[in-house]
């Protein structure tokens, strides 16, 4: 029986675990602490919010980092994105070379701009680094425990790995796709969140789908322009981890990022949000680097500046629609050092 570690106690870290040692795989769950690993196998998993009617006995919880590691063909982290760095040099030591590595985290990491998969690159030996995936897709965790049918894309620099990946998490429930654009694929995964919080707001503020869509369908535009900025293939946003994401995280009342969009619309902070929270709001911190990321790049990235001066600056959501309505437009698809479509800048100089 092929064994599977995975790091992170998080609601999709334990879906992940279950579904897969459902499948038939060895799953061993690295906990942060005794207690919390003695918690959760006395709750049979209740106390992190997740309802399982039969825990399979090839699944494990441990608090030994080494334990879960040994004698596992891959490892899966499934946690916060700030807090990839600092696990990822506890496990360093057990990693092999014929391990698979592979991020299920969605978000970039504060101070460094970074990507899990190029964290997970600083942090190991270069001889791992061909070993290095991403996992993500329209994911709700609850919907995939619950046995629904659902698709995913794994996403690797080397296609075998990516296959790899493919065989070892595919379901009879979860359809796994295969992707070389690493940063297509993780960018789309972290970078929705930012507009899911904003569509939130919108559902908070009851401004009907009209405004909903228009907002998501010009957020997945500003995502695509950077993404291409930083070297992704503008038609993964088209794709799962693009827009399939977006529309999973926007609509559904599953997603802890319009959860705090929805709370951001009725005047609580984000902070007072968060402190109430089951899990972690990765949109937050993105919208924290996506900003640092375009200004740096003098990218226009209007709707996440807006974001980003409700969630930091106190400007009420409210206003924020109105700026937005009220800003300056041209043509749809052009914005300032945007990329997306080299031929329309070519046909405005001519």
């Amino acid at each position: 029986m092929p064994k599977v570690a995975i790091v992170g106690t998080t609601a999709w870290g334990m879906t992940l675990g279950i579904v897969l040692a459902q499948k038939g795989l060895k799953i061993q769950i690295w906990a942060r602490t005794k207690d919390e690993a003695d918690d959760l196998k006395s709750s049979g998993l209740k106390s992190n919010g997740l309802a399982v009617d039969e825990i399979p006995a090839n699944f494990d919880i441990t608090d030994d980092p080494q334990e879960a590691l040994i004698d596992s063909k891959a490892v899966i982290l499934a946690i916060p994105s700030q807090s990839m760095r600092r696990n990822i040099r506890t496990i360093g030591k057990y990693i092999t070379k014929s391990m698979l590595i592979a991020s299920a985290a969605k978000g970039l990491e504060v101070g460094t701009n970074l990507r899990m998969s190029q964290v997970i690159t600083e942090e190991t030996d270069k001889r791992f680094h061909r070993n290095i995936g991403v996992l993500s897709g329209p994911n709700l965790a609850k919907e995939i425990l619950k046995g629904l049918p659902a698709a995913t894309v794994a996403a690797a620099e080397d296609p075998d790995t990516a296959r790899t990946m493919q065989r070892l998490l595919t379901t009879p429930n979860l359809c796994v796709f295969t992707h070389t654009d690493v940063i297509g694929v993780e960018l789309g995964g972290a970078l929705k969140n930012i507009i899911a919080l904003g569509a939130g707001m919108a559902d908070g503020l009851a401004y009907g789908d009209n405004a909903k869509s228009a907002f998501m369908t010009r957020g997945l535009t500003e995502v695509s322009a950077l993404g291409v900025a930083l070297g992704a293939n503008p038609l993964t946003f088209s794709g799962l981890a693009g827009l399939g994401d977006l529309m999973a995280t926007c609509a559904s009342p599953l997603s802890r990022n319009h959860y705090m969009g929805v709370e951001l619309a009725k005047g609580r902070s984000a902070e007072e949000i968060a402190a109430n929270m089951d899990g972690v709001a990765e949109g937050v911190t993105t919208t924290q680097v996506a900003w640092s990321l375009a200004h740096k790049l003098g990218l226009e990235m209007p709707i996440t500046e807006k974001i980003y001066r409700v969630l930091f600056d106190g400007l009420s959501p409210q206003e924020a629609a109105k700026e937005l309505m009220g800003a300056q437009v041209n043509h749809e698809l052009t914005g300032r050092k945007w990329k997306l479509f080299p031929f329309l800048s070519r046909r405005k100089r001519s």
